[in-house]
């Protein structure tokens, strides 16, 4: 890599051309002498000028004429032309392509199938340009973060301060060819290196040295057209040994060597890299601003240009480039329509409702005036294309030992937001888990995956870590719903019902990740705009969605025992799809664009085209949601009522399953999946709920007459309502009761080598009263709860929920028997444990971020607590794990009271 201040700005493709021709032209020119001036021959002795020259020596470092170098291979012409000749790839580099701008997209074409190394994924885009700095070509990534538009001393003075990237670099082979000036490079030079950045990858997920072993590495295959170069490496990435197991047992927090359980030496595999070089388009799409009442990806970056501009951070519409072929009818068709290609290793028995998923999407484009604006189409079995390529947006099936996840990337033009290509990756989770065939650990192991994907994808943005596991998540609620339906009679296995209700979700779960590729971001409240009324009306549900967006996490509608049936799936659209696609893609003339989009954004305050985004759900890297309309999974205008719905249906399931028990034929795993499906379906529950206490209910109006509170509080009666069932519902025995006969029946499959413990419904149970216990008595609970009063007028503040009352409702059910002087049931002898660890932390280490006031709060309470303990202790007639319990919780407490604690005042 050049020295920083030794960089070269950008310069055109024929200053470049003449400095390549000036340092690679050939033994002659690089031989020839410097010409002597004129004072020099004159005093230069006539001996001197009459002896003989020495003859000229070649420059053996010069390179080869180009016609040389390619001797009998075959070329292959298009965007960048590629030469073949045995194992030897060359890349003809033509001077029009240097200092041009165009995109460098990556996608990883095979790998191992486990910890986020999965197949078929697109990885990382950059904006780039091909320079020639003395004889080696460089694959320059141009920084388009920071830009200065319409003034020429600061573009200069933003060139001057950020840096571009080096990605790739290989030495010029060839002289230039004596009629197009092209020069060759060796593509395996240029491209057999670590692009993606997998060794960062393969860290994060074995945590072992792996390296690039570059001789066993290879060109797959290179594809040039008019438009752009395809080229597929073969990566090997090697360790020399596995490191042995540590002579004594690490922290249980300490990173250790995981080698890759699906290779057949761990010590070796192969990960294949699609490289796509792609011109940017010649006329620039047309930029549409973002808007935060309506959900799209953008295309952002911080203008330098204008000193005046309030926010110097711009946002674009990621959007696709879509033209009428007749402007002047009400219904065209586009000029060039948004094709889907169905790659050929899509399972034939899906291809019906993957392609229905895409085309629902017209529905939304029609009401705007085109008329088949999105096609969908089948890659041919022998097609001579990889729909990796960059020419075609693809749809694609992938698989992995632990995979559970679907994405929908796009490849953008960083000068406008124009998506210019995209590939869905659909893991087979959801083919698998709509027929239950999911087991406990697989669909949860991608949240662990996300580090080793962000380090695939080279992005350390928390947006990112919020990508799509819509797939895995519904294969979850599809077990639930599939399990309860047939204990209820109601969907047999293998039936043509069950394989309606398979077909149905992969045409949801294809109608949610389209709706990515077209620019849509998820919308988690979308699900609040349709009543409970309506969910139950069959008519309803047959003639609208039931729910206001695929781009929600949508759950199944399933009424309860006695209720009535209506749809059970997303099949359509709903209002914000048809609403969203206006906004982005509405035809409208540039000088009437603003008036237009503004009176399609007036109507965002209707309540069926209600939004929110993944930082406005929470759930993921920290991010805690603050308005409890805005979720995954749940369904109705009430959120807490259906995290109540929820619970009804885990028991109810638990019901008919130990009714039912065990039967000839089933499946040794049958119980056990569908015993944990109810926890599964039961597990958000607790998130749901709890973001009522201390809660926001948030608008995303813009300042101006009309507009909306930003934040207003949750009402204190819903806010009691949602602690109530907390610790009613989720802390109480009596929600979670199973026969022994039912649990001495879950088995396990014998035929595997590694099979699971017997299933630990204590475990289980305390695993979702964890998270109550947690976002309860967090400090952004305790911080929200405490500012809630700021928030209300005067007169209102006199009932404002209050942190003390979380504090003491939480701690009189959790400890509830110490009251009532009863048997301490083992189930709730594992939460009082809980509630004490978290107790003891916060009185001797803090918690961070924890309010000063809400401290003494805890103390205070916890003072309380250690007088009903000893009292309770003294008690006879309990039995002796009681006793151990109620004296071993004492001790504890009076430790942590008794500790001193450093803490800022």
């Amino acid at each position: 890599m050049s020295h920083p201040f030794l960089r070269l700005a950008p310069i055109s493709a024929a200053v470049v051309l003449l400095s390549a021709c000036a340092t690679v032209s050939g033994p002659a020119a690089t031989s020839a002498a410097p010409a002597p001036d004129k004072a020099t021959v004159a005093s230069a002795p006539a001996s001197a000028a009459s002896a003989p020259k020495p003859p000229s020596r070649p420059d053996p470092s010069a390179p080869k004429p180009f016609d040389e170098v390619i001797k009998d291979a075959e070329r292959s012409a298009g965007f960048i032309p590629v030469w073949r000749k045995d194992e030897k790839t060359w890349l003809e580099i033509a001077p029009e392509r240097l200092g041009k701008p165009m995109i460098l997209s990556l996608s990883i074409a095979n790998a191992v199938g486990e910890r986020g190394l999965y197949a078929n994924q697109m990885v990382s885009d950059n904006k780039v340009e091909l320079r020639i700095v003395g004889r080696v070509l460089q694959l320059r990534a141009l920084n388009t973060a920071f830009r200065a538009n319409g003034d020429p001393a600061m573009a200069r003075t933003v060139a001057e301060s950020f840096s571009d990237s080096l990605l790739a670099a290989a030495p010029v082979l060839s002289a230039p060819h004596k009629d197009s000036k092209a020069v060759l490079v060796d593509a395996s030079t240029l491209f057999i290196g670590d692009l993606p950045g997998i060794s960062t990858a393969l860290e994060a997920a074995f945590r072992m040295p792996y390296g690039l072993d570059g001789k066993n590495s290879s060109i797959e295959r290179a594809r040039s057209t008019a438009q752009s170069l395809a080229v597929t490496t073969q990566l090997h990435f090697a360790t020399p040994r596995i490191p042995a197991p540590p002579a004594t047992p690490l922290p249980p927090t300490a990173p250790r060597p995981m080698p890759p359980t699906t290779t057949p030496d761990p010590r070796s595999f192969f990960i294949g890299v699609a490289i796509n070089l792609t011109g940017l388009p010649e006329q620039p799409m047309a930029v549409r601003k973002a808007d935060a009442r309506v959900g799209y990806f953008t295309e952002s970056y911080t203008e330098l240009g204008n000193d005046l501009t309030p926010n110097p951070r711009q946002h674009m519409v990621r959007r696709w480039r879509l033209e009428k072929k007749d402007p002047a009818a009400a219904l065209s068709e586009p000029v060039k329509p948004i094709t889907f290609w169905l790659d050929r290793n899509i399972p034939q028995r899906y291809r019906a409702s993957v392609t229905a998923g895409i085309l629902e999407w017209n529905k939304a484009f029609e009401r705007i005036g085109f008329k088949n604006a999105v096609v969908a189409k089948q890659q041919p079995d022998d097609a001579d294309f990889d729909t990796l390529d960059a020419e075609h947006a693809t749809i694609r099936w992938f698989t992995g030992a632990d995979v559970g996840f679907a994405r929908g990337p796009s490849i953008v033009d960083p000068r406008t937001g124009e998506i210019l290509d995209a590939d869905i990756a659909m893991s087979d989770v959801f083919g698998r888990g709509a027929r239950r065939f999911i087991t406990e650990d697989v669909g949860f192991s991608s949240f662990a995956q996300r580090p080793v994907l962000q380090a695939l994808w080279g992005s350390t943005r928390p947006e990112d870590a919020a990508y799509c596991t819509y797939a895995v998540d519904a294969a979850v609620e599809r077990s639930f719903a599939f399990d309860l339906l047939e204990a209820r009679g109601e969907l047999e296995p293998d039936s043509p019902a069950a394989e309606a209700f398979v077909q149905a979700q992969i045409k949801d779960t294809i109608m949610h990740e389209v709706g990515h590729t077209l620019g849509l971001k998820h919308n988690f409240r979308s699900s609040t705009v349709i009543t409970r009324d309506q969910l139950k009306d069959k008519a309803f549900t047959e003639t609208n969605a039931i729910t206001g967006s695929v781009m929600d996490y949508n759950a199944y509608n399933i009424p309860l025992a006695g209720e009535p049936k209506a749809n059970l799936n997303v099949v359509t659209l709903g209002p914000y799809d048809y609403w969203a696609i206006e906004y982005a893609y509405a035809p409208l003339d540039a000088k009437d664009e603003a008036a237009g989009l503004a009176k399609i954004l007036a109507r965002h305050t209707d309540p069926l085209l209600a939004f929110a985004d993944d930082a406005d759900a929470g759930g993921f890297g920290g991010v805690v949601g603050l308005d409890p309309r805005d979720n995954r999974f749940d369904l109705g205008d009430d959120p807490l009522a259906w995290t109540q719905k929820r619970l009804a249906l885990s028991r109810e399931l638990w019901q008919r399953l130990q009714e039912r028990g065990p039967r000839a034929g089933d499946d040794p795993q049958r119980l056990r999946r569908s015993l944990l499906a109810g926890f599964r379906q039961l597990g958000r529950a607790p998130e749901i709920a709890a973001k009522y206490v201390g809660g926001m209910y948030t608008e995303r109006d813009l300042p101006g007459p009309g507009a909306r509170p930003a934040y207003r509080p949750v009402e204190p009666a819903r806010q009691r309502e949602a602690l109530q069932f907390l610790t009613t519902g989720l802390f109480s025995v009596d929600s979670f009761q199973f026969k022994p006969e039912f649990l001495t029946s879950v088995g396990v499959d014998y035929v595997e080598w590694r099979r699971a413990a017997p299933v630990s419904v204590p475990q289980a149970v305390l695993a979702v009263q964890k998270q109550a216990l947690d976002r309860l008595l967090s400090a952004g609970t305790a911080q929200r709860v405490l500012e809630l009063p700021y928030y209300l007028p005067a007169e209102q503040r006199k009932g404002a929920f209050s942190l003390q009352e979380v504090y003491t409702t939480l701690q009189s059910a959790v400890w509830s028997e110490l009251k009532s002087g009863r048997e301490i049931d083992p189930l709730r002898r594992n939460l009082q444990r809980e509630h004490l660890r978290r107790l003891q932390a916060m009185l001797t280490r803090g918690a961070p971020g924890l309010p000063a006031d809400a401290l003494s709060l805890v103390r205070l309470n916890a003072t309380e607590l250690q007088a009903q303990l000893r009292k309770a202790a003294s008690r006879g007639g309990l039995s002796v794990e009681t006793r151990a319990h109620l004296q071993d919780s004492l001790g504890t407490l009076t430790e942590a009271l008794r500790a001193t604690m450093q803490r800022a005042v």
